[in-house]
C-alpha cells in the first residue's frame, strides 16, 4: 500500500507492507488525514532513523477488517481515529502509558492503518470525510484547553494569539458557542478578516501594541501556543487573577518571565496536551449540537504531502490542511 513515511532520515511517498489486525485491533481504510505541526517536527526528532515510520495523527475512514475479540465495531463502519493513545478518562494529566499516534506507532498518512479498536469513534454524520479527518487532534486540544483547563464561562473574554492555526479556528468557534467574547491576533490582515468571519469579536495585528489595543478589554483567559515570541505580551494583557493556558510553542520553547509580577498579578498558568477519550466524546457531541464545521484551508493528495508540509511550515494556512487518500 502507499504511505508517506520517514525512512533513513528522509521523507518519501512509497510502498509499504499492508498491516494485519491482531487481537483487539481493526484495519481502517483511510479516506483522508489531517496535517498537524507535530507531523512536521517528527523527522528532526527521528534524525537518521533507518526504519520506516508512517507519519500522521489524524484520520478518518471505513473499517475494512476486525481482529479477534473486536465485537463493538462492524466492517463498513465509518470512523475517525482518536490519536490520544490509551488516555480514556478525563484527568489532570494522562498516565505514563499515554502517547500520540504517529510516533512511535505508525500513523495515518497511508491507505490503511492498524489500530486498537479502543481508539475509534463514530464519524460525525454532519461532517465530510475531509472535515472528519481533522477534528480529533486540533479539536480535542482546543476543547480541553478552553473548557477543561481554561474553565471559560459565558460573558468572559478569551484572547488567542495566532488566529490562523487549526486549533485557533476551533477555539474561536467553541468559545463563541459558549458565550465568550473572543479576541485574536495575526500579522495577516486576511487571517484577521477570516477570524472575524468565523466568530472572533476583535482581531488585532500581532505587531501592534497589545496593551494599547486591549486597554479597554477585560481578558479573563489567554490560550497560548506561540511560545517565546508572545508569552510575555500575553501576560501583559491578562487581567489580575486571570488564567493562561499553554498547549504549544511554535516559536522558541524557553520563556523568561518576571516571577514577582506573576505572583503579584495572582495569575494562573496551566499546561495541556491533547486530551482524554471522554473529552473527545464531549467535543464531538458539542460539534454536532452546535453544527460546527472545521475550517479547511486546503485539500492536498497524499502523494504531495511534502507540499502540504511546506505550506504549514510557511504558516500561510488558515485552518486545517487535509491529505486526500485515494483507495
Amino acid at each position: 500500500m502507499k504511505a508517506f513515511v520517514h525512512e533513513n532520515g528522509e521523507l518519501k511517498y512509497s510502498d509499504i507492507t499492508e498491516p494485519k489486525a491482531g487481537e483487539g485491533e481493526v484495519i481502517v481504510a483511510l479516506k483522508a488525514a489531517g496535517l498537524n505541526r507535530r507531523d512536521t517536527k517528527i523527522p528532526a526528532r527521528r534524525g537518521d532513523a533507518k526504519d520506516a515510520l508512517v507519519l500522521g495523527s489524524d484520520g478518518a475512514g471505513i473499517i475494512e477488517s476486525l481482529g479477534e475479540g473486536v465485537n463493538n465495531w462492524n466492517v463498513g463502519d465509518e470512523v475517525i481515529i482518536n490519536p490520544s493513545l490509551r488516555w480514556f478518562k478525563k484527568s489532570h494529566a494522562p498516565s505514563a502509558e499515554f502517547d500520540i499516534l504517529g510516533m512511535p506507532n505508525h500513523g495515518t498518512f497511508a491507505e490503511k492503518i492498524c489500530i486498537s479498536a479502543e481508539q475509534l469513534e463514530k464519524k460525525p454524520s454532519s461532517l465530510t470525510w475531509e472535515e472528519s479527518a481533522v477534528i480529533a487532534l486540533a479539536g480535542l486540544t482546543g476543547y480541553r484547553a478552553l473548557v477543561t483547563k481554561g474553565q471559560i464561562e459565558e460573558g468572559q473574554t478569551v484572547f488567542i494569539p495566532g488566529a490562523g492555526s487549526g486549533v485557533a479556528t476551533f477555539l474561536i468557534q467553541f468559545a463563541k458557542q459558549l458565550g465568550a467574547r473572543v479576541i485574536v491576533s495575526s500579522r495577516s490582515e486576511e487571517k484577521r478578516r477570516r477570524a472575524v468571519e468565523i466568530g472572533a469579536d476583535l482581531a488585532i495585528d500581532t505587531n501592534s501594541d497589545w496593551q494599547e489595543e486591549l486597554k479597554n478589554e477585560n481578558v479573563d483567559l489567554v490560550i497560548e501556543s506561540v511560545g517565546r515570541a508572545t508569552f510575555n505580551r500575553s501576560l501583559e494583557v491578562l487581567k489580575l487573577g486571570g488564567r493562561i493556558v499553554v498547549f504549544g510553542a511554535t516559536t522558541e520553547d524557553t520563556v523568561e518571565f518576571n516571577l514577582r509580577e506573576f505572583f503579584y498579578g495572582q495569575f494562573t498558568l496551566l499546561g495541556t496536551t491533547m486530551g482524554s477519550r471522554e473529552e473527545l466524546r464531549e467535543m464531538l457531541s458539542f460539534i454536532e449540537e452546535y453544527k460546527i464545521h472545521p475550517v479547511i484551508d486546503s485539500v492536498i493528495p497524499l502523494s504531495k504531502t511534502e507540499d502540504a508540509f511546506s505550506r504549514l511550515d510557511d504558516s500561510v494556512q488558515f485552518g486545517k490542511i487535509v491529505l486526500q487518500i485515494e483507495q
